[in-house]
């Protein structure tokens, strides 16, 4: 007997073999089949889904829960647009009563409408004594007062309290951490806004590096969240390439540098599992520290930066694949994706792993002869559409004209065997996969600004980069992605066929209902 069979609907299967259906039957949380596989079987309960679409659950390959959760619960200078106007809601927060010692956290920073970036002086205006750190949008890049300023490390760099990626985590380790009960239940916070947008699973980019989660334990909060059965997504965690230590283990297994008890890529369970090792080569585009071989215009010359000495960062990469893990490499300019490139391509000749499934996050800047290299190397591109959809305006007009139709390509990827894979680096922007696929099939940015054009790709091979392509680079195709006998019952129930209604109105689909597990995760609430 079934647990449940949802019929009266249109399920998209993505399955070649039965691309359409119309029943589904599930049994203990795993799909037993489709149509007449399961029409005719007793069932506990039958759900009668009145017409709806039905897709497997999206999969966002690429997020980080613990910041969206906080951030969620954090003061916001979004989006203030004047200076003024920041240094009032930073005052406010500061006048909050706060234990002793207690830092001003504020979210939402974003310089690109101001022009220049706030100071440390214009922060001490306002901080009351207090430690003010004013985190950027990006997640690259923060703003402290000189209370911060006069504790960080001799040499530290920064532009008048201006503070970049390894200089931005060293004013972090100077905060106290979060506990284990504040990450859990800010992670549990952003899951649940992940199952509103029909998502079911993600990829958490990056654990333990101290940039965003700020805890030396985070990966207890997940595991606490798990012991309690309050993790409401399934969850594969990256950990960050600086956990790994040099370890002597034997030569012949073959590498210099492992995580503690040589775990790696592959351990857990269908709910919580350790994936890629994360690795980062550069910045980030709205603070203007993604590495580009060419300026950003408008600049006098400054073409970004990478978060360490090069040679580090590719010795990293290749330590990281002697050691046995996937790597997801953090590359936005076309730099960076040269440098990480470069080293995958060495760490494949000395050891050769065929299925390695190295992936390249973000992949913001690509040009056309990068193209074959990643093809070459079966690297896939986890991209973010709604960073384009949100910020595409300034992005295009930052890289200008020779550059714009090179940003977050879709189409050049896979016109070259490229496999693409969606997701939504959520908090930094919107993380609706819906919204998302709008904007590879169209390529339009809010304003309406087309930005490269030639890259929209199909309604089909969006949807498939949010599922069967999101299961591939998380390495779960063989319980997730498709709807299909034997794949976990995870599934978005929507109010209509992103096939059958314009480009423009497909963000805009309700999302009814999204099932983990066979059951229906909102209703369970």
């Amino acid at each position: 007997m079934l647990c449940t069979r949802l019929t009266n609907a249109r399920f998209l299967t993505m399955d070649p073999r039965h691309p359409v259906a119309h029943d589904l039957g599930i049994w203990r949380g795993r799909i037993i089949g489709v149509d007449e596989a399961v029409t005719s079987l007793p069932a506990r309960r039958v759900v009668d889904l009145g017409g709806a679409t039905v897709l497997p659950g999206f999969i966002d390959s690429h997020v980080h829960l613990a910041w969206a959760g906080l951030k969620a619960g954090t003061p916001s200078v979004a989006p203030c647009e004047r200076i003024e106007d920041i240094l009032a809601v930073v005052d406010a927060a500061a006048r909050r009563p706060a234990p002793a010692g207690a830092w001003v956290e504020v979210a939402g920073y974003d310089q690109r409408a101001l022009g220049r970036h706030l100071t440390a002086a214009e922060l001490d205006r306002v901080s009351h004594g207090r430690k003010v750190f004013l985190m950027h949008d990006s997640g690259h890049a923060c703003v402290v007062n000189t209370a911060v300023l006069e504790l960080l490390p001799d040499g530290t760099p920064h532009e008048d309290g201006f503070l970049a990626e390894s200089a931005m985590t060293a004013a972090r380790r100077l905060r106290l951490p979060y506990s284990q009960e504040e990450l859990a239940d800010a992670i549990e916070k952003a899951a649940r806004a992940c199952h509103d947008e029909g998502v079911t699973a993600c990829a958490e980019a990056g654990i333990g590096g101290g940039l965003l989660g700020h805890s030396p334990v985070e990966l207890g909060a997940y595991q606490l969240l798990r012991d309690r059965g309050r993790l409401p997504l399934r969850v594969q965690l990256m950990a960050s390439g600086d956990t790994l230590r040099p370890r002597a283990a034997h030569p012949d297994d073959g590498f210099p540098r492992a995580l503690d008890l040589g775990l790696r890529t592959g351990f857990g369970d269908d709910w919580l599992s350790l994936g890629a090792l994360k690795i980062f080569t550069d910045g980030g585009m709205m603070a203007r520290t993604a590495a580009l071989t060419s300026p950003y215009e408008g600049t006098a010359g400054d073409t970004g930066r990478f978060q360490d000495e090069p040679e580090r960062i590719a010795a990293l990469i290749v330590d990281g694949h002697l050691a046995g893990w996937q790597l997801a490499v953090h590359a936005i300019g076309d730099r960076a994706a040269d440098l990480a490139l470069d080293a995958l391509e060495r760490a494949q000749r000395l050891r050769p792993r065929p299925d390695a499934r190295h992936r390249v996050e973000h992949a913001g800047l690509v040009r056309p002869d990068q193209l074959p290299r990643f093809a070459a190397l079966g690297v896939s591109a986890v991209v973010q559409p709604n960073f384009l959809r949100s910020f595409g305006d300034d992005y295009a007009t930052v890289m200008g004209e020779g550059r714009a139709d090179w940003l977050y390509r879709g189409r050049g990827f896979l016109d070259h065997g490229v496999e693409l894979v969606g997701s939504s680096d959520r908090p930094v922007t919107d993380g609706s996969p819906l919204r998302a696929i709008q904007f590879m099939v169209e390529r339009l940015s809010l304003s309406g600004r087309s930005i490269g054009p030639d890259e929209a790709v199909t309604v089909d091979e969006a949807l498939r980069a949010y599922t069967v392509a999101g299961a591939r680079a998380c390495r779960w195709e063989d319980a997730a992605g498709a709807l299909a006998a034997g794949k976990r019952a995870d599934l978005v129930v929507l109010g209509d066929d992103p096939h059958r209604v314009d480009p423009s109105r497909i963000g805009d689909i309700q999302v009814l209902a999204t099932y983990v597990d066979g059951r229906d995760a909102r209703a369970d609430r």
